[in-house]
């Protein structure tokens, strides 16, 4: 059976796009993330009875980087899309994959959850969509390990994630369409693991209710249309506070956006990037100056980027 359903797919081409993601958003550590038109276009072809081969093209982030062996995150999703439905592999299937990358590696923006998902897209669209939304989720988790990165990825806009269940939960809104993002993307790369490894295993229980409480009204903020509320949102004391101990050019960073008239600024996930949000093309325009010219203060080589929530997340662009 699965030898007969190699011979169907031989030489089948599904191409998706992935969106970055910014995880946390501040107070919302390891429980929200935002989609972010950022994406990265990967092109695969199925390479029947090619001896289980795996050729890799990438062009921009990653380039002479990124394994182009099975630990490929993209392959990882791909192929456990496929295990996942049809049990098991055959044993010569290959792959040909090319990707076109925008998103930055271990920057905080979730390159490696965007891989995933993308893989996990392509093998479901190869054998005829049987996954739902929350069974990829559920294998996304379980390859990536982030759920708030993948469910952005998948899902698309703003996303409230349940990790503390078995699968996780996921639920989106839609972003309001007038708000922006300024990120800065230091050169400095921070990986997730050793930045969660810095973390104390208990905070003071004053510290867990100002974060709850600011989690709350920012999601209810959101969920009614409005981002007013992301000021305290992004205020943050459960991880940011630690992490400036590893990082301290970035409290700087954030202090420059919310002085040039940000909406709210934090931490993108674990870092290195900052992300900051805009309501106006004049506000835009102040934090790229606050924080090139902080950057430069600091000697944080790196560059900024203008950016806008994306309330579509991954999808299937061509299947051939």
């Amino acid at each position: 059976m699965v030898s007969n359903w190699l011979a169907e797919v031989d030489g089948r081409r599904v191409t998706v796009e992935v969106p970055a993601s910014s995880a946390n958003l501040g107070a919302g550590y390891d429980c929200l993330g935002l989609a972010l038109d950022l994406v990265n276009r990967i092109d695969l072809e199925v390479r029947g009875w090619s001896r289980g081969s795996v050729e890799l093209e990438i062009d921009g982030e990653g380039a002479n980087e990124l394994s182009d062996d099975r630990q490929n995150r993209f392959v990882q999703g791909l192929e456990a899309a496929l295990v996942a439905v049809r049990g098991e592999l055959p044993d010569k299937v290959g792959w040909r994959i090319s990707m076109r990358n925008r998103i930055p590696l271990s920057r905080g923006l979730g390159s490696s959850a965007a891989a995933t998902i993308g893989g996990l897209i392509a093998g479901n669209t190869l054998i005829g969509g049987p996954l739902s939304p929350p069974e990829l989720l559920k294998l996304a988790t379980e390859i990536e390990g982030h759920a708030d990165n993948a469910a952005a990825a998948l899902l698309g806009g703003f996303v409230v994630v349940d990790c503390s269940v078995s699968p996780p939960t996921a639920i989106r809104f839609n972003v309001p369409r007038d708000l922006k993002v300024v990120l800065f993307i230091p050169e400095l790369r921070l990986s997730t693991a050793s930045m969660r490894e810095i973390l104390p295993r208990t905070v003071p229980i004053e510290d867990a209710i100002a974060n709850l409480g600011r989690v709350a009204i920012g999601v209810a903020g959101i969920a009614s249309g409005s981002y007013d509320h992301l000021g305290a949102l992004t205020q943050d004391r459960i991880h940011e506070p630690y992490r400036a101990a590893v990082y301290p050019q970035f409290p700087a960073l954030v202090q420059a956006a919310r002085d040039a008239g940000a909406v709210g600024a934090c931490l993108s996930g674990a870092g290195s990037s900052v992300i900051a949000f805009a309501d106006s093309l004049a506000t835009l325009t102040r934090i790229e100056g606050a924080f090139s010219a902080v950057a430069a203060d600091l000697d944080v080589p790196g560059r900024v980027a203008i950016a806008a929530p994306r309330n579509a997340g991954a999808r299937v662009v061509a299947n051939a």
